[in-house]
């Protein structure tokens, strides 16, 4: 029987490879198989991204990520230390965090500092105390060399072994330290977080900036108080913040937290000899 476009096929009369089949009686509801494909975002690993601890990412790259038929592996083991992506939660921190820190760094004494960062140490602010320490100690140096220069009439010039020299020295303090530490305490059994001790050396060196500033005033003896009070202030806050923790250690947690203490003064008296001093 023909209505308009559409035919009412009898199913009784179908022939054909494909056996009619007769609709039962009532409403039926089809169901189609969840997966993957059908929610977004994957719920499984997808890309190069997997896991159920993700680093954070930014809020525009939803369509730049790479699917499962991509043609790059999903980096694992050690391999995913040479990528981006193992690092970037350790600077998923913003600007009052960072502040915040570097307030804790000049109040050595309240100790508290590991506790605040426990959950979330951060390498951002290290890199860019050290950047800051090596621009500050090689211009303010430098200014400070070439105004005792004219004061005094003689030739002046540049010296850029400062900036190469203030590199390696921050840079490698704060990486080698934290590390022949970290080994020093899991040989006491005494572990302690790599990540956090390298952002606690970090931060203990944000109070040399402003005593590289203080250095441009011509006077030895000022010159020699700001380095002994930026190199206590600075010790006190390492020693304090890693007591605690290295009290577990045994009977040798005192000499531990001294040698801290010391290596830390020991750092101060170094810029003091070779970047607050001025030569003419």
């Amino acid at each position: 029987m023909m209505s308009g476009n559409y035919t009412s096929i009898d199913n009784q009369n179908v022939t054909g490879s494909v056996p009619a089949v007769a609709d039962p009686p009532g409403h039926v509801s089809v169901k189609f198989t969840e997966s993957n494909l059908q929610t977004f975002p994957p719920l499984g690993p997808q890309g190069k991204i997997s896991g159920a601890a993700r680093p954070p990412r930014d809020a525009d790259d939803t369509f730049s990520k790479t699917s499962s038929g991509s043609d790059a592996p999903e980096q694992g083991g050690w391999f995913r230390t040479f990528t981006i992506a193992a690092y970037r939660p350790y600077f998923d921190v913003d600007t009052s965090d960072v502040l915040e820190r570097i307030k804790d760094s000049l109040f050595p004494f309240r100790g508290s500092f590991t506790e605040k960062t426990a959950n979330n140490p951060d390498l951002y602010g290290p890199f860019w105390i050290c950047t800051t320490l090596i621009f500050v100690a090689a211009s303010i140096g430098t200014f400070a060399t070439y105004l005792a220069h004219k004061l005094q009439k003689k030739e002046w010039n540049y010296d850029i072994n400062v900036v190469t020299w203030s590199a390696g020295l921050f840079y490698g303090y704060v990486t080698i330290v934290p590390v022949v530490l970290y080994i020093i305490l899991k040989y006491f059994s005494a572990p302690s977080g790599l990540v956090q001790l390298f952002c606690l050396y970090g931060y203990s060196l944000f109070a040399f900036i402003p005593a590289l500033g203080l250095s441009v005033i011509p006077q030895e003896i000022f010159r020699w108080v700001v380095a002994g009070v930026a190199g206590f202030m600075s010790a006190t806050f390492v020693a304090l913040n890693l007591r605690n923790h290295i009290k577990s250690a045994g009977e040798s947690w005192f000499l531990i937290v001294a040698g801290i203490f010391l290596l830390q003064l020991a750092l101060a008296l170094v810029l003091r000899l070779y970047l607050f001093t001025v030569q003419v």
